[in-house]
């Protein structure tokens, strides 16, 4: 009789704990959200402003540059602030920025509220994995870890299919909608519910135990993680976690500082770990899908469908990553995922070479040529979603010392971010001379990333937050791994 009341206990505080990491996970969801709308909305754009190529890559790209910024400042103030602070002005950027892209009269007026909305994205994504992390008991951290991931691909997908909506609503997304908009204008307009619901909720989170005991709040610190990381011992807990946060001086940059090229190995770990995650092309897939699929022979109500099949596709294999991470680890799921990505992006750069191109430039795939690339990029996306995609969020989240978390997080984000903008802008040019061009470069970053994780990623699964170190003593997990 006794098992039933503790296992009654355990669902709760796996319930609670939960709850908070959905919670957090919103941002996530406004991330995935953000960084799609522009999918449907792309084509419109360039027609309703008379954009070259090279300038509309700019302006979808234009976003990742606030997102660089925002997740450089958004470690400092978290840990100045805390983490809830920079998720409820995280919310209120997303808000503003909707409402201003929805109602924008020129390019740069929305490329200025585009990047106001990165800002937001930029925070969002240093914070929530930081933030779940510090809450999460180690036993299933990766799962709720991953909720950050599948909350952007969730987000992604409702970018996807309320711009497939609205566009289908109006007869096209340049035709006018409602109030005198064009359906690509309500595209970002309805950001602004989740932005609101993000900032409601974020209101009655509790903050990081990590945060509270840094700043002298053990009371709080001890409440939290007893209630929500199930904590038995909570004295002993919270001087660990003082130990490992080292002395009461201000956290900066500085903290970084190693005998690698400036920086502790442990950040240049997590930097090129966001950088592989971007090389490979993944954001291609979401933020071009459409005008790819179109540029193949597809129409535009196809082509959105393409993209949401996709879409659904990433999400159901971020499920299937939740269920592994803790089970199989993080190492080997990028090892796998590499492997898989590496095979995809080969053939999707084999089957674009062999395209015929009319004399406007436009390519189109026959015969087997079309189902081959379909597959290829669903099978890439399955690659990525079910390693890469959840579980660099969960290592950047969980790798670092307690003492560098935020700040060593809000750098490897920027470095992911400058990474997206830098294959995000450079698509259309590089599509511009062939397609196969760009597939194959990433095909060749997916192998380098098999190689990288192969040397450098140690397995984190099921060790505590307090035991991670900076990479400067000899490296054993990664061997058993």
């Amino acid at each position: 009789m006794a098992s039933q009341p503790a296992s009654s206990s355990r669902a709760r505080l796996q319930g609670r704990v939960i709850g908070i990491s959905v919670g957090a996970a919103l941002g996530g969801f406004l991330f995935g959200f953000d960084s799609s709308v522009i999918n449907g909305a792309v084509d419109s754009v360039q027609g309703a402003f008379s954009l070259s190529d090279a300038f509309t890559g700019f302006a979808v790209a234009s976003a990742l540059l606030g997102c660089a910024v925002g997740a450089w400042f958004a470690g400092g103030i978290a840990n100045r602030h805390g983490r809830i602070r920079v998720m409820v002005i995280s919310s209120i950027l997303f808000l503003i920025s909707a409402l201003g892209s929805g109602l924008a009269t020129g390019i740069w007026d929305l490329i200025g509220w585009r990047v106001l909305g990165g800002l937001a994205v930029g925070a969002a994504s240093v914070i929530a994995p930081a933030y779940i992390a510090e809450v999460s008991p180690s036993a299933f951290r990766g799962r709720l870890g991953s909720l950050q991931q599948f909350a952007i691909v969730i987000g992604i997908f409702t970018a996807l299919l309320s711009a497939q909506v609205l566009a289908m609503i109006a007869g096209g997304a340049a035709e006018e909608l409602w109030w005198g908009l064009e359906a690509w204008r309500w595209m970002f307009i309805v950001e602004a519910a989740p932005a609101l619901v993000y900032g409601l909720t974020a209101l009655r989170l509790p903050e990081s135990p990590r945060f509270l005991v840094g700043r002298g709040r053990d009371d709080e610190a001890a409440h939290i993680l007893a209630t929500y990381s199930g904590v038995e011992d909570v004295d002993a807990k919270i001087a660990q976690i003082r130990d490992s946060l080292g002395t009461d001086e201000k956290r900066s940059l500085s903290d970084l500082r190693g005998n690698r090229l400036g920086l502790k190995p442990i950040v240049w770990t997590g930097i090129l770990l966001s950088v592989f995650q971007q090389f490979v092309g993944i954001n291609v897939i979401f933020y071009y899908s459409t005008t790819l699929w179109r540029s193949v022979g597809f129409e535009e109500s196809q082509a959105f469908t393409t993209s949401t099949i996709t879409s659904v596709t990433n999400i159901v294999v971020t499920i299937i990553a939740i269920a592994l991470v803790d089970h199989i680890g993080r190492r080997r799921l990028l090892l796998i995922g590499s492997l898989g990505m590496t095979a995809s992006l080969g053939t999707m750069a084999v089957a674009f070479a062999n395209a015929s191109v009319d004399a406007e430039g436009a390519a189109t795939l026959s015969g087997v040529w079309g189902p081959i690339a379909l597959v290829a990029a669903n099978a890439f996306v399955v690659s990525f979603g079910a390693t890469w995609g959840p579980v660099v969020w969960v290592l950047l989240g969980e790798m670092f010392p307690n003492k560098i978390r935020a700040t060593a997080l809000a750098v490897a984000a920027a470095a992911q971010w400058l990474a997206n903008w830098t294959i995000t802008v450079s698509f259309p040019t590089l599509a511009g001379m062939g397609l196969q061009l760009p597939y194959a470069l990433y095909t060749a970053m997916a192998l380098l990333s098999f190689v990288f994780v192969y040397l450098r990623v140690e397995e984190t699964k099921g060790r505590e937050l307090e035991d991670m170190h900076d990479g400067s003593r000899p490296r054993r997990e990664a061997a058993t791994a």
